[in-house]
């Protein structure tokens, strides 16, 4: 009696650990939750990498890195169209490859969702910087001013510098 007892604990032990271990993805039995945070993630990191070229003044790289990762978030929008953050980081790679028109309308677009987005503000606020539209870049900041975030430090640095980014 006792081994049975054992081997259907066992059973039981094993089977529990399978379904955990298929949970731990994040996907659950769909699957479609994984891809898109698998994408979103993967955006994040390529984004991440690209930052440090352009860090070491590796332009040309960083810039393939950050339309990779724009295709990334491009796939995992299509399935997730309410999410600011994908949107934020599509801002984000279209105004590190130059298309500053293209960035502001993702960015306004994440602002839609949540307009009190602190990476979506402080991204725009930068990109309004970029092209001299102080008075839109100090909008953003003011958006910003009682969050007591890194975001509204770093956009008012920048703000202040007239677009000299300060690694």
């Amino acid at each position: 009696m006792k081994k049975i007892v054992t081997i259907l604990f066992s059973i039981l032990l094993s089977t529990h650990l399978m379904a955990a271990g298929s949970d731990s993805s994040g996907g659950g039995s769909s699957g479609g939750e994984s891809i898109k945070t698998s994408l979103y993630d993967d955006a994040v990191k390529l984004v991440k990498r690209a930052g440090k070229l352009e860090k070491k003044e590796k332009l040309d790289k960083a810039k393939k890195l950050y339309a990779q990762a724009f295709k990334k978030l491009e796939k995992a929008y299509k399935s997730d169209k309410k999410n600011p953050d994908i949107l934020n980081y599509m801002g984000f790679t279209t105004r590190k490859v130059g298309n500053f028109q293209k960035a502001e309308k993702f960015y306004l677009e994440g602002l839609k969702i949540k307009p009190n987005h602190n990476g979506i503000n402080e991204y725009l606020g930068e990109l309004y910087v970029q092209t001299n539209q102080i008075d839109k870049a100090n909008e953003r900041l003011a958006v910003l001013k009682n969050c007591n975030c890194d975001e509204y430090k770093e956009l008012e640095l920048i703000i202040k510098n007239k677009g000299v980014k300060i690694y």
